[in-house]
């Protein structure tokens, strides 16, 4: 069974990529075939952390119609059964993709052949990533403890969520503009929340309040907490479950907590994963616990 695995952040600096390329090491590790994709276009630098040279035709290539398709792209890594597809390649303009350009792009991703394919996606909340994100009803939020962080992570959901209802409803509909209305209210500390979104919609009609019952239902993001020291700062992921569930009525999943080491910035500098390098270190057996979650799913 193939599995889609968006992986994205609220913000920068949380080790959304150091996560992606050591997540997908590990699942080819444990004998999967796994596809690292890099689609933080306009700041690809995904290839650095596996150390591979900048010097290969990606997304950029496909967008400016350089290269055919994605799998004309791919590269084989030095770690078995792990494959890469590069970034923008250092062509401008990549990050401001057109909504048709986009659609092609994950229509080629669905079909692409693995048990794996991991979305390393650009921070922030942006249509084109959120899009990406929303490939898989689970993909993964990486936050840190820190409030900042955690505060983007939750707007990263809303703002999720917001586009995978306003997408369930024809455009210029009566639903996409009650959504629209319901989600310009500030939703943080009052007693507005998503849950009264089903009401709204199903007071005039029954079949759009199913559909966004549905919609919830089945968006199932996940969760994990980078940087972790102690059980102070994971405390921060359950805090931010809660305040997701109560706010936007849906389950936020903690798959994992990945224990800050002072190993991993080194290893960025050598441009190996840690888990390969170091496969003893806290950070890397943080690594093994998720992917072997990952796996069971």
């Amino acid at each position: 069974m193939k599995h889609i695995i968006p992986v994205a952040s609220g913000k920068g600096g949380v080790g959304k990529t150091v996560l992606s390329a050591n997540i997908g090491t590990s699942l080819a590790r444990s004998g999967k075939t796994v596809i690292l994709i890099d689609l933080d276009l306009g700041g690809s630098n995904l290839h650095t952390f596996l150390g591979i040279k900048n010097s290969f035709p990606g997304i950029g290539s496909i967008i400016y119609r350089e290269e055919p398709s994605l799998e004309s792209v791919l590269i084989k890594t030095d770690i078995p059964k792990l494959f890469f597809i590069p970034g923008d390649s250092l062509l401008p303009g990549t990050a401001n993709l057109n909504y048709f350009t986009k659609l092609k792009l994950i229509k080629a991703i669905k079909k692409l052949n693995a048990d794996y394919i991991i979305l390393d996606l650009a921070s922030g909340s942006s249509f084109n990533t959120i899009d990406f994100f929303l490939i898989s009803p689970s993909g993964l939020i990486i936050t840190v403890p820190e409030a900042t962080a955690v505060l983007n992570a939750y707007s990263f959901l809303k703002s999720a969520l917001f586009r995978l209802l306003y997408r369930s409803f024809p455009p210029k509909s009566a639903e996409r503009i009650k959504i629209i209305n319901m989600l310009s209210k500030h939703i943080e500390g009052t007693n507005i929340s998503l849950r009264n979104l089903t009401e709204v919609l199903s007071s005039g009609n029954a079949e759009s309040g199913r559909i966004v019952n549905s919609v919830i239902k089945n968006f199932a993001p996940r969760l994990i907490l980078n940087m972790n020291k102690s059980d102070r700062d994971s405390k921060v992921a359950e805090k931010l479950i809660e305040i997701v569930h109560k706010n936007l009525n849906i389950n936020l999943n903690l798959i994992g907590i990945a224990a800050k080491s002072d190993a991993v910035p080194l290893s960025i500098i050598k441009r190996k994963p840690l888990c390969i390098s170091c496969p003893e270190d806290v950070f890397s057996r943080s690594i093994k616990v998720i992917t072997d979650k990952l796996i069971l799913k």
